[in-house]
């Protein structure tokens, strides 16, 4: 009778699996072994359960408020009126060429502005920060944010995502508080 090595590797390994059963079983916890435990994988326990979490409606005043909301829509009708003008030379036949490859180069920055400015914004909030206001111009950026939410490390959040979001240095990156 032939024995290949194959059949050799096998039984020894089906020796190893079964011995290291038994051993887990005889030396480990036989009440929680065929249990469930109640603990989730990911799941997260707080060191600290004092945890205060502010919204946006209560941390703001009403003045505050109607600034973000007023500058926005103010931002909004300016940058819509510089597209609609690129349209409108987009338009015209008799516009030259020249023109009109300046106004779709226009469109597309503002359009590459709002895009910036709407992911700041958002990046900001989900840091923490009740509300912000971003404008982005050829020179630089502008961030203005709540007083209550500046603290002592906000100045490097605010510019870290603006740095990563456009590329605008810091020099050129202007935080203001309302």
């Amino acid at each position: 009778m032939k024995i290949n090595k194959r059949n050799i590797i096998a039984a020894a390994l089906v020796v190893a699996l079964g011995t290291a059963v038994y051993l887990n079983w005889q030396f480990g916890d036989a009440s929680t072994m065929f249990t469930s435990s109640t603990k989730e994988l990911g799941e997260a326990e707080y060191v600290n359960k004092e945890v205060t979490v502010t919204t946006p409606d209560t941390a703001l005043s009403s003045k505050q408020r109607n600034y973000f909301s007023n500058a926005r829509t103010e931002r909004e009708q300016t940058q819509d009126k510089v597209v609609n003008i690129a349209k409108e030379v987009l338009e015209k036949t008799e516009s030259s060429p020249k023109a009109k490859e300046s106004a779709q180069a226009q469109a597309d920055k503002i359009e590459t502005y709002l895009t910036y400015q709407t992911n700041i914004e958002n990046l900001l909030k989900a840091k923490g920060f009740s509300d912000c206001l971003c404008c982005i111009t050829e020179k630089g950026c502008t961030i203005v944010v709540p007083k209550s939410d500046m603290k002592d490390n906000s100045s490097i959040i605010i510019k870290d995502v603006v740095l990563g979001q456009t590329g605008i240095k810091f020099k050129n990156i202007t935080i203001t508080e309302i």
